[in-house]
């Protein structure tokens, strides 16, 4: 009996390959909490300086003009406030000595020192030109300033303009108020009483002051104090502003070592006779968004 053709059987389907096992995922690295980010002092912006001309003079000699117009940028400085300065004392001025980098010499009777100054006061990017006058020069410069119309200038608002008077205690010195007077009726004028390197603390009577002060528009007295006369005599020997001494550097930069007593002598009075200009009102002068006093 004839067999059967037997049916070859299908393979049997391969097995499929197991996935591989999926590893778990990473865990994200806990980042630390950031620490609190300290609040920054910032000081206060410089304010908005319109263009001012500070002079600095007298008719008589010896009354500490060029101290007062040191401790001017001094003070314009320590209040970020840009300056330049121009000395009268040809060839070489005090302030020229102690303030080489923002001092430059001129000579007022001369029409390119004028054109100089005056015609570069709105483009200067230093917006305060400090103007120190020689002794006997005050009145010549005031009468160059009206003949060129700076007055005129002041009083329309283009410019702003301080005269600072220093006057010494006797008579002849306040004889001068009588020949500036005219010229100030549109200025912030004002009388400086300098004591520095003077033992004698003066004060005028009631009647003399009344005598020389009743024809003049001041704005104001401002008291320069007394510095000891030895740390006057060391900041004159260092031949350096107030505040490089106090820095204690010399006037390339280096350390100076100066006493540590004559310093703080020397920082005591900036902060008083600040203290004195500021209450005088001079910032607000300056600031253009303020109409000063």
């Amino acid at each position: 009996m004839a067999r059967k053709p037997v049916k070859p059987r299908r393979a049997a389907p391969a097995a499929k390959k197991a996935a591989p096992a999926r590893k778990p995922a990473a865990k994200a690295p806990v980042r630390a909490a950031a620490a609190p980010k300290r609040a920054v002092h910032q000081p206060p912006p410089p304010p908005s300086v319109k263009a001012t001309v500070i002079l600095v003079g007298a008719d008589k000699g010896g009354v500490g003009k060029s101290t007062v117009a040191r401790f001017i940028l001094d003070f314009l400085g320590q209040n970020r406030i840009r300056a330049r300065a121009f000395d009268t004392e040809a060839p070489r001025g005090t302030l020229y000595h102690f303030h080489p980098d923002e001092t430059t010499i001129v000579d007022l009777r001369s029409t390119a020192d004028q054109m100089r100054i005056f015609d570069t006061l709105m483009s200067s990017p230093e917006r305060v030109s400090v103007i120190d006058v020689r002794a006997g020069g005050l009145t010549p410069v005031l009468a160059t300033l009206e003949e060129i119309g700076f007055f005129d200038a002041v009083k329309a608002g283009e410019f702003g303009f301080i005269l600072l008077h220093v006057l010494g205690p006797s008579l002849s010195s306040l004889d001068e108020i009588d020949v500036v007077a005219p010229y100030v009726e549109d200025a912030n004028y004002f009388i400086v009483k300098n004591h520095v390197n003077d033992s004698t603390f003066f004060e005028w009577d009631p009647q003399t002051h009344s005598k020389y002060f009743e024809d003049v528009n001041a704005v104001g007295e401002i008291t320069v104090p007394q510095l000891d006369a030895q740390a006057y005599e060391k900041v004159e020997l260092a031949s350096t502003p107030f505040s490089t001494f106090v820095a204690d550097r010399t006037a390339k930069g280096q350390p100076a070592h100066h006493s540590f007593v004559l310093k703080g002598k020397v920082l005591s009075w900036l902060h008083r006779v600040a203290e004195a200009f500021e209450d005088a009102g001079i910032l607000d002068l300056i600031d253009a968004g303020k109409k000063g006093r």
